[in-house]
């Protein structure tokens, strides 16, 4: 699960999906928690909060949630406010609340709170610093990295899929950030060029330069990955991907 408790999703609220899930699933589940993004949190009306204000946010929901988890019974009055809240049913074993960063300044953030780190693909130096910030500022756990990919038959094909399905998303924060709907995103990559696309999704009809890409992410440090084709169709991608591709993986 991955969520952005403190705007439009209630700490307390948030704890109460998060116990259930880990009870139905022990040992199963655990929860991405991010400051956020305008596209999905101004729709509750209220103001956009500057970083510093998100950040600090997330951390009273971060221990408000840790809290309602441990079984105390919680009240809190600050950037979010808690009565008396309290989760009736709980699992066994807290689940692990990772931090959600696409920054370095982000991810060494998340070191102090977080029980391992999550984020997406970018280029490898990119990463490299990520994973040195969060570890070097004392981060623990497992490394999650979500992939963006886009596979066809043809190399045509599989560059057509990315850049209508994830021009859009090319931004670095603060704009991926900041913008509120899905006009904003049109009006701001009307123009860009399918190497920015690249840059940020894998992109190619050959087989072997996944393999290729993903080895390099697991020599990285990374503990699992999550793929993400942005195509709509995703039969095909699950059943080459399932047949070719991480067979590879696994015997390397």
């Amino acid at each position: 699960m991955v969520n952005a408790p403190g705007q439009r999703y209630h700490p307390a609220v948030v704890a109460q999906a998060i116990g259930t899930l880990a009870a139905m699933y022990p040992g199963r589940f655990w929860a991405a928690l991010g400051t956020g993004e305008a596209s999905n949190e101004h729709i509750t009306g209220d103001g956009w909060p500057r970083k510093s204000v998100r950040a600090a946010r997330l951390r009273e929901c971060v221990d408000v949630i840790r809290a309602l988890l441990a079984g105390e019974e919680v009240s809190h009055d600050g950037l979010v406010r808690v009565d008396r809240a309290r989760l009736w049913t709980r699992p066994e074993q807290p689940p692990a609340l990772i931090g959600a960063a696409v920054s370095v300044p982000t991810a060494r953030w998340c070191a102090g709170w977080a029980d391992g780190l999550i984020t997406v693909n970018a280029p490898v130096e990119h990463l490299r610093r990520m994973i040195r910030a969060y570890r070097d500022a004392g981060g623990r756990g497992p490394l999650h990295l979500q992939v963006h990919l886009s596979w066809a038959p043809e190399q045509a094909e599989a560059e057509a899929v990315a850049y209508d399905q994830w021009r859009s998303n090319v931004f670095a924060p603060p704009v991926c950030w900041d913008l509120e709907t899905a006009e904003h995103f049109d009006a701001v990559s009307a123009d860009v060029p399918m190497r920015r696309v690249s840059r940020v999704v894998n992109v190619s009809a050959d087989l072997g330069r996944h393999v290729g890409w993903l080895e390099e992410y697991l020599t990285l440090g990374f503990d699992q990955i999550a793929l993400h084709h942005v195509g709509k169709e995703q039969r095909a991608f699950l059943d080459t991907f399932g047949a070719e591709v991480l067979p590879k993986l696994h015997a390397r």
